[in-house]
């Protein structure tokens, strides 16, 4: 993402921690504290609000993309929602403690967490405006414009969350565009 001194990168890569985790597993639950910003080598991770009979699903996350519960991770609060992963998944991972240490240290360390930080805020606002201003057919169409791949790893039920309809919605959305 940017260059990086050898110097830098034996400490900060000295700070990573490989995380891997099978399909369907729970990164972070609801009610812990969020302690890891992550990079998705492989893998989909998916972040959403259990609920009773569907959860709500509002943020997917890929290879080469931040995956963090970011806002829970800044302020140290037991997270309201929960990170799962929809496939076999290998997370590099650096804790909220070591991260402050490798800002503190290093040369490069604020502008690998400046990167991260707007690429979390950068999806977050997309994400919002999608909301605002596009129809779920238009969320669905854009969704698998940036990532063609989804339908062969992603539970339809979760996409229809994420783009805000119903099931069934969705159903007569692919079925218009067919």
């Amino acid at each position: 993402m940017v260059p990086i001194s050898e110097k830098d990168w034996e400490f900060f890569s000295s700070k990573l921690i490989k995380r891997e985790f099978a399909k369907k597993s729970i990164i972070l639950k609801v009610g812990h504290k969020e302690n890891y910003l992550s990079f998705i080598e492989k893998g989909i991770v998916r972040k959403c609000i259990p609920q009773e009979f569907d959860d709500l699903t509002f943020e997917f996350a890929f290879v080469n993309n931040f995956v963090s519960a970011y806002d829970f991770f800044l302020t140290q609060e037991p997270s309201t929602y929960q990170l799962e992963t929809l496939t076999d998944t290998i997370l590099w991972s650096v804790s909220n403690y070591d991260l402050e240490i490798i800002y503190d240290k290093t040369e490069i360390g604020n502008t690998i967490g400046r990167l991260a930080s707007e690429d979390l805020f950068m999806k977050k606002s997309k994400r919002e405006l999608s909301l605002l201003t596009q129809s779920a057919q238009e969320r669905y169409l854009n969704l698998f414009t940036e990532q063609p791949e989804l339908l062969q790893f992603i539970p339809l039920k979760y996409i229809a969350s994420y783009i805000g309809v119903t099931p069934q919605a969705l159903s007569r959305i692919r079925k218009r565009i067919s």
